[in-house]
């Protein structure tokens, strides 16, 4: 007989202890603030002095500017028509002159002038920026407020990215096309793949017929992925929860009908790594660091490399990148990659392809070493203790094989070089199939919906081809996301809402919902290549998100259509609609984001004109289209709301002072300063604490305050007052039950 639930031993998991450390059971570390931290580690110098990552000439310029805190840095949206005017207000005086803020009194803020921003010279046309402050300065200091609302507000609503400037290399030299079929395998936070789903759209046209698929491990952060690409509303990506090092294949609806295995066009591996290249920006590396952090991740990374080997295409091209220094990280993994697939992998040299940019040429030589500081030139000399930290796969190729693996093709950024963070990338190409895969014609999936990728297995160490059986289906982790239901042919709500806008080439099949049941709330969009994937392969890999919002229900009794367009699926839509557009002129712009419902007075001719042609009231589409930089135009759409008397728009706050910016508008009474609201705040409590005496005491102040006195003085409080009396207007004015009731709700 099984012991009670009282008498079983104490649970001592790992996520036990994590409950335990959430309640409070199991003390915390004590937080030690950035500033107290002593940026010195013995043993990093010594580690790195060993592997000679930067020569001897630099070191001390290379330590040096380790323990100085990393500049932000941030770049426009390329692929909007409205980056080059977003250009040209960080280019100008107004941009210039809000982050090189006037002297302050304070001595810590004198050292903060005269940093104008820079341009990232490799970046493509000037649309990286470095601003020469810390995020810190920014936001701790009040110089520095307009600047900080310009980069929320505009980061809220995709025109930029904030984002650390080494970060933005492995998408550049990925070379996306708009018709790529893209895997980002480990994808959260998600500033990478923002800056792929950019790269898709950079081409002419309206959807791109590619997709970019970001997955990561890890649920939670999963919905990370979810908030960076909403910024963009692209209909092509889609957002996966699963072991990128065991990912199974995915499965795609040829030309002929038929389902074949996916191999990607372009894969980024962005692994998950030591860090101490971001030592810079998180100053607890200086403590934390040791020299088995990296030998113990050697492991993961490599076979987060060959599954992405596996699933790219023979002439695709994948980049593998870390933010870490450290050689059994970076070039130990690549060595390894290339010599266990017989080369059917090669680096590729991309150094021309970022002109301007400065950096180390990859190693042929490094020494592995274990925790305690002690270097083994060759696997024979590691003890016993250590071999399962240190692996005979982490060596270096010997001196007269080493030219033939081009390790000096990988990348090695150092942070005195151009005053970045630590980064290194490596960009293979696939030159064939690998030695395990199986041919094409052995990958059909069988009737029964075997996947491919648990039929056909490596042994580790031979490199044979071993078959196994099935294996049991994942255990899904994390919350339970809706169904994704795409629309059929007969979808009942689509007549009305192809009818309303006028969406005759439209494909209906492309929109989605998440319910099944029920009246359908928002209604997605997608292209047809994500649909294809997310319809074959939902069974068997969870996907979190997919999808641009398009639609929103609008019950309304005077719209015969119930569903209004969303502002951030209006980019993808604008190319399809023939109806309910109104043309308008850049003061009705201003106009409609600075006030939440306008009359029509307050508008142009121009607008007016076109309301009038609307007879039916219901949601509209306002356009603007600005001609005045010659061969550089763009244009505002909004989602307006025709009324009766009046437009407004649908615009959430972030995108409404984005376009007042870009129309010279002034958003200063948009800009918070938390400065001043703290300052009000303690003015505040400091007049609540003088004591004031009543003027006069024979009026009794009541304890329970009547509706609406919340807000100021009511009338009727006004009249008792002047009175002097409290009860004759109470009882002339409510019942007994709804004074009761009143003091009930209160």
């Amino acid at each position: 007989m099984g012991k009670s639930r009282k008498m079983r031993r104490k649970d001592f998991s790992f996520a036990q202890k994590r409950r335990d450390k959430t309640q409070g059971e199991v003390p915390d570390r004590p937080r030690v603030c950035y500033d107290d931290i002593v940026k010195e580690n013995e043993n990093f110098e010594k580690y790195y002095q060993v592997q000679r990552i930067c020569p001897e000439g630099e070191w001390e310029d290379f330590m040096k500017t380790l323990r100085v805190s990393l500049p932000a840095a941030f770049r426009i949206t390329g692929f909007k028509d409205q980056a080059k005017a977003l250009l040209r207000i960080v280019q100008g005086e107004y941009f210039a002159k809000i982050a090189n803020a006037e002297p302050a009194e304070e001595e810590n803020d004198k050292i903060l002038l005269n940093k104008r921003p820079k341009c990232i010279p490799w970046y493509p046309d000037q649309l990286a920026w470095q601003l020469q402050l810390t995020r810190k300065d920014i936001r701790r200091s009040e110089a520095y407020v307009r600047l900080h609302n310009f980069l929320i507000s505009e980061t809220e609503c995709g025109s930029i990215s904030r984002q650390e400037v080494v970060s933005m290399i492995p998408p550049l030299v990925l070379d996306v096309k708009p018709h790529h079929k893209v895997l980002d395998m480990c994808a959260a936070p998600g500033s990478k793949t923002a800056q792929l789903i950019e790269l898709l759209h950079a081409g002419e046209g309206n959807i791109p017929d590619g997709f970019v698929i970001a997955n990561d491990v890890d649920n939670k952060r999963c919905y990370m992925l979810v908030h960076q690409a909403k910024r963009l509303s692209s209909p092509c990506f889609a957002i996966t929860n699963h072991d990128s090092s065991v990912m199974p294949n995915f499965l795609f609806t040829n030309k002929e009908g038929k389902k074949e295995t996916l191999k990607f066009d372009r894969i980024l591996c962005d692994v998950p790594c030591s860090g101490d290249g971001t030592i810079r920006k998180n100053p607890d590396v200086w403590e934390k660091w040791n020299a088995a952090n990296g030998n113990n991740l050697h492991g993961i990374q490599y076979r987060i490399a060959r599954r992405g080997a596996e699933m790219l295409a023979v002439g695709g091209r994948m980049v593998y990148s870390t933010c870490s220094f450290n050689p059994l990280e970076d070039e130990a993994v690549m060595h390894r990659l290339i010599v266990e697939t017989n080369g059917a992998v090669e680096l590729v040299d991309v150094s021309s392809e970022l002109p301007g940019l400065v950096y180390s040429k990859g190693l042929s030589s490094w020494i592995p070493m274990s925790r305690d500081m002690i270097g083994y030139n060759t696997f024979e000399e590691v003890p016993e203790k250590w071999l399962t930290q240190i692996r005979p796969t982490m060596y270096p190729p010997s001196p007269e094989n080493a030219s033939k693996f081009n390790l000096d093709r990988c990348i090695r950024l150092l942070p005195h070089h151009q005053d970045t963070g630590g980064f290194f990338v490596a960009v293979l190409q696939k030159v064939s199939r690998l030695p395990w895969e199986a041919s094409p014609e052995t990958k059909a999936p069988t009737s029964q919906g075997t996947d491919p990728a648990c039929a056909d297995q490596q042994d580790g160490e031979t490199g044979n081809t071993r078959s196994e059986p099935a294996r049991k289906k994942r255990r899904i982790h994390g919350f339970r996301e809706d169904p994704f239901i795409f629309f059929e042919d007969d979808e009942k709500v689509w007549p009305d809402i192809r009818d309303y806008y006028g969406l005759k080439d439209l494909d209906p099949k492309l929109l989605l919902t998440r319910c099944r049941e029920g009246k359908k709330k928002n209604i997605y969009l997608a292209n047809a290549a994500v649909r294809d994937i997310v319809m074959n392969n939902e069974n068997k890999i969870k996907f979190i998100n997919t999808g641009v919002k398009s639609f929103v229900r609008c019950e309304n009794r005077a719209m015969t259509c119930p569903f209004r367009i969303a502002q951030e699926g209006l980019p993808s839509l604008s190319h399809y609609l023939s109806k309910r557009c109104l043309k308008m002129l850049q003061q009705d712009v201003i106009t409609l984001c600075s006030y939440p419902m306008p009359y029509m007075s307050r508008f142009s001719h121009v607008l007016r004109r076109e309301v009038e042609k609307l007879e039916e009231t219901g949601c509209c589409i306002l356009v603007y289209k600005d001609e005045t930089h010659a061969g550089e135009p763009f244009s505002i759409e909004l989602v307006g709301w025709k009324g009766k008397a009046s437009v407004r728009a649908y615009v959430p706050k972030g995108e409404r002072i984005h376009y007042l910016r870009l129309c010279g508008a002034d958003v200063s009474k948009f800009e918070l300063n938390k400065f001043k609201e703290k300052e009000q705040e303690d003015n505040k409590l400091e007049s609540e604490d003088i004591k004031m005496e009543p003027e006069d005491d024979s009026i009794p102040v009541p304890e329970d305050s009547y509706p609406g006195e919340e807000d100021g003085d009511s009338e009727m409080l006004k009249v008792k007052k002047e009175n002097g009396d409290n009860k004759s207007e109470v009882d002339s004015t409510h019942t007994e039950k709804e004074l009761i009731d009143s003091k009930d709700l209160k």
